[in-house]
């Protein structure tokens, strides 16, 4: 890029670099507003119960079938800013809700796409995005009026909500199978704090474990958990009815020196002293270990021949090296502590909550249970299913249903489902539009005409008339009281979505409208993209050029 001398004729200034690519001004905005629109329509057929799936071939040659706008745009590989600006939206609102992923990004995408006429129209941008934010205001305000509470101990509410977020997945063919797993994992990983505050930690304490085989039927959730292990001598009980349990962190196995250590013997005799010593630490460890008779022992790490000799004729089980994250859902289920030294082990260590221990194989692999347990507060889920690829979409459908679950628990509000919201919404935001001053007005109109698009896609995806199912919908919510019309996205005609318990959560919609109109925002406000190509790139084009590696000076290196 040049800049202009000067004098007359005095040359230009390079100030910029010479490979470097700049967008300005409306060409910048426009090449925004087509990566926001093609990042949406790659998403658009996967909304709704009747959604498509799409099948994406990652770079190692492992395929994805899903259609979780998450799951599909991690998968994408964009090169353009706001496009990954846009991939970025979905992962967010995966993160904080869990839920509404694919409608986020085809709203945010919507929402740039009829701000186009207006800077078609020279309205500046600052002015559209003041008018955004106006009528994100107003929305959020209508969406509270429009929200009604919902019972949290009645379960048949709960599932429900649940189904509305699954029905639209892979795995509703299943009918409640999912929302129930859903929210008995969820409600059992509650925890009320003492200040009447809820924590559902799921990604912690309820783990998701996919076995192959089986019969969808077998899925369960254990009211305990399971790991893939065995235990460590044949000769050990297998079942154990109410055991003593102990949980450690550390090595069952005589200590290595930290540095290489030499021993110089000189009489045979030393040799054996110096095993004995090993014999006689770990008798030790075990001691220290049976002084308070468990029945299981559970540890992190090794566990050596010496120490299983030990504990077997204590008549104690040893389960060796599961996962730290395991050994923290085994306590909180059985209510014993993790121990990181034997000295330390006390009364109060022994988790007693747990009322059956068993070791079974499942298919090729053994598997270790503690269930039946009397208060737990962590589970494990478990799925059957016929092969890797329908297991997978069936955890990310579990994944979904959890935070459903997890938000209604949290914030117990509704709204009515199938582009319901939207519609009305857009209905009030246009009527409330007449009274605003200026050509903000053009800027809140768009974004009421924008919320259209779930409703619009809806239907587009169940085959359904769309024109005549949208003129529909806009005659019902002129009129007052007609909130609850919304798709019913099975049939793709115009329904009460009450009625269907078409429900999504509050908290979901909220995070939805908010995320994709401040999305939009602050994409408009952008006039500038500069990209400059990256010093790796640079040196590779450099060494060819040169044929070896040598530091190059000048304007190459400086950019």
């Amino acid at each position: 890029m040049m800049m202009g001398g000067g004098g007359g004729g005095a040359p230009g200034v390079f100030v910029l670099n010479r490979n470097t690519k700049r967008d300005q001004g409306r060409k910048a905005q426009l090449t925004n507003i087509q990566a926001g629109k093609t990042v949406a329509s790659i998403v658009r057929t996967t909304l709704g119960p009747k959604a498509m799936l799409k099948m994406l071939l990652d770079p190692m040659g492992g395929i994805v079938m899903t259609n979780d706008g998450n799951a599909i745009l991690r998968e994408v590989d964009v090169s353009h800013p706001a496009a990954k600006n846009m991939i970025e939206l979905s992962r967010a609102q995966d993160e904080e809700v869990g839920d509404g992923t694919t409608s986020v990004i085809i709203l945010a995408g919507e929402m740039l796409g009829v701000a186009e006429p207006l800077l078609e129209k020279k309205l500046h941008p600052t002015v559209i995005v003041s008018g955004y934010m106006k009528a994100l205001e107003d929305a959020q305000e209508v969406m509270k009026e429009l929200a009604y509470p919902v019972d949290i101990d009645d379960p048949e509410a709960i599932r429900e909500i649940v189904r509305g977020s699954i029905d639209t997945k892979f795995s509703s063919r299943w009918g409640t199978l999912i929302s129930d797993l859903a929210i008995k994992a969820t409600k059992t990983v509650c925890v009320v704090q003492a200040d009447g505050r809820k924590e559902i930690d799921i990604k912690r304490f309820a783990k998701v474990e996919k076995i192959q085989g089986g019969d969808l039927t077998d899925c369960q959730v254990l009211d305990g958990v399971m790991f893939n292990k065995d235990i460590t001598h044949p000769r050990m009980r297998r079942t154990i009815k109410n055991p003593r349990v102990v949980l450690l962190d550390c090595p069952l196995e005589y200590k290595k020196g930290e540095s290489q250590t030499n021993v110089e013997i000189t009489k045979e005799a030393d040799w054996e002293k110096l095993l004995m010593q090993e014999e006689e630490e770990m008798k030790r460890v075990c001691d220290d270990i049976l002084k308070v008779k468990p029945d299981l022992v559970i540890t992190e790490k090794g566990v050596s021949d010496l120490a299983q000799h030990f504990l077997l004729k204590g008549g104690v089980s040893v389960v060796r090296r599961i996962r730290k994250t395991d050994n923290i859902r085994a306590a909180r289920v059985t209510g014993a502590q993790i121990c990181n030294r034997t000295e330390e082990l006390q009364e109060s260590m022994v988790g007693t909550g747990c009322g059956l221990f068993e070791v079974k194989k499942i298919g090729e692999e053994y598997f270790t249970f503690l269930v039946q347990c009397q208060e737990p507060k962590a589970c494990s889920v478990m799925l059957r299913g016929a092969s890797r690829d329908v297991l997978n979409e069936m955890e990310r459908n579990l994944q979904d249903a959890f935070n459903v679950a997890r938000n209604i628990i949290m914030e117990p509000r509704l709204l009515p489902g199938g582009g319901a919201v939207e519609m009305e919404l857009a209905a009030r935001l246009k009527e409330k539009s007449k009274s605003i001053e200026g050509s903000r007005q053009y800027a809140y109109k768009a974004v009421a005409e924008a919320l259209e698009v779930i409703p619009r896609t809806l239907a587009h995806n169940c085959g359904a008339d769309v024109v005549r199912a949208m003129t529909d919908l806009r005659a019902r919510h002129a009129l007052p009281g007609n909130a609850q019309f919304g798709i019913d996205g099975k049939k793709g005609v115009v329904a009460d979505v009450k009625a269907l318990s078409i429900f999504d959560t509050f908290a979901t919609k909220q995070q939805t409208l908010r995320t994709s109109v401040e999305a939009a925002a602050m994409m408009l406000r952008i006039d500038d993209i500069i990209s400059g190509i990256s010093k790796k790139q640079r040196g590779d084009k450099q060494q060819a050029v040169m044929g070896g590696d040598d530091e190059t000076f000048g304007d190459s290196r400086d950019g």
